[in-house]
């Protein structure tokens, strides 16, 4: 019996021993498993983190390239496409081009040789050409970020504006010199011819020579107004302070200091502009406005012809036109008139003009809130230009207004300045 209590309690303590490891070793188990279990969170919340950062870095990478106007074009070595921004999907015509190879989207041999000869050089390359009409300057590099893969990255910066710009200058400054040794050698020629000691000057002749010396020099000081002109309102320094002026004292102004321009060519200016007109502007810009285009009338006009000046109001706006009887502008070049350095006919012209009058009327009348425009004359064949400037009643809300437009800034103010 005894034996049999003995046998009993030892399976008893044995079993509780062996109840008391399981125990042990479950804790033990379950607190490894919490352990991992923490360790895995940590390192799914270290994944997260990664993958939002990467997302996050790839939004960036791809924003700071879409918004860029330069094209930004990332290949492999088959020269297959591997990203591409916005303005590189429209210069290949396709809203997703990944994956499609670089000859299959861009027609260009020498982008396709700027891409070899840096596959092959593996340094930067840069090289301007032209795809279609427009000119870029191109840029590539060779990216190696390891396991023997290479990569090409591509930027198209378009310079077609900046190459216009210097060819336009470039005919400026030829321009200039033709429009400057002119004058001055007829000047030269004019004042040998006053005082040749084998030949003494009659005194009609000398009036007449010394109009002819006043004309050059008018264009000199006209060339020179108008570089001044376009240098101040590129620079924002040219300031307009709009007050109320009558309309028709600024036109008989303008076509005075133009009269005997047009005496010489035996034309007459003829307004047509009423007494009560009064516009909001500054007198002397919008003096200089009227005095290109009637500079321009002039050029254009046959001798003995008439210019026409005329003025009607609408609700805030009152309407200048300009009349002449010569060539006019061509209804497909109409837009382009207003450019700078751009001139319709230097055939026709002789080469006269620097192309920068016109410019510097769209940019004073847009300063004065306006608009300027050619048609064509329906009188005859001749040129026809309008511009709009607001009347001195119309509503603006506030009693003065300072607004920067087109270069040149304009305070209005309710005081008249004289003219």
């Amino acid at each position: 019996m005894e034996l049999i209590l003995f046998v009993a309690l030892a399976l008893t303590a044995g079993l509780a021993i062996c109840a008391y490891r399981q125990r042990r070793d479950l804790q033990e188990y379950r607190l490894a498993i919490k352990s991992r279990d923490e360790a895995i969170g940590e390192l799914k919340a270290q994944v997260d983190t990664l993958e939002r950062e990467k997302v996050e870095s790839q939004l960036l990478a791809s924003t700071a390239s879409d918004v860029a106007f330069d094209i930004i074009l990332l290949l492999d070595e088959n020269l297959n496409v591997v990203m591409a921004n916005r303005a590189a999907e429209r210069l290949a015509g396709r809203s997703n081009p990944i994956g499609k190879r670089l000859t299959d989207l861009v027609d260009s041999s020498e982008l396709y040789n700027l891409v070899q000869v840096a596959l092959r050089e593996e340094e930067s390359i840069e090289e301007q050409f032209a795809i279609g009409a427009t000119n870029y300057r191109a840029r590539s590099l060779v990216i190696a970020p390891g396991q023997g893969d290479r990569y090409i990255g591509i930027g198209l910066q378009d310079i077609t504006e900046l190459v216009n710009l210097n060819r336009a200058r470039r005919d400026l400054v030829a321009n200039i010199s033709h429009e400057l040794r002119t004058p001055i050698t007829r000047i030269r020629l004019i004042i040998e011819g006053l005082f040749l000691d084998a030949d003494k000057p009659k005194r009609k002749a000398s009036i007449q020579s010394l109009k002819e010396i006043a004309m050059e020099t008018d264009a000199l000081l006209w060339l020179a107004q108008e570089l001044l002109d376009l240098s101040m309102i590129e620079s924002g320094e040219a300031i307009l302070r709009l007050v109320k002026t009558p309309l028709k004292q600024v036109v008989d102004d303008a076509i005075e200091r133009l009269e005997s321009q047009a005496t010489m060519k035996d034309l007459n200016i003829v307004s047509h502009v009423p007494q009560k007109l009064d516009v909001l502007c500054d007198a002397d810009q919008l003096k200089r406005v009227l005095g290109n285009l009637i500079h321009n009338a002039i050029k254009w006009s046959p001798q003995g012809e008439a210019i026409t000046i005329s003025a009607s109001e609408q609700e805030d706006e009152i309407t200048v036109s300009i009349f002449d009887n010569g060539p006019g502008v061509p209804e497909d070049l109409r837009h382009r008139v207003f450019e700078r350095f751009y001139q319709a006919d230097v055939s026709r012209s002789g080469d006269e003009g620097t192309g920068l009058g016109l410019a510097i009327c769209k940019h004073i009348i847009e300063a004065h809130g306006g608009r300027i425009w050619a048609e064509g004359n329906s009188q005859s064949n001749g040129g026809h230009f309008l511009f709009t400037v607001l009347k001195a009643d119309a509503s603006f809300g506030e009693d003065a207004l300072v607004a920067e437009n087109s270069g040149a800034q304009a305070i209005v103010t309710e005081s008249a300045a004289p003219l």
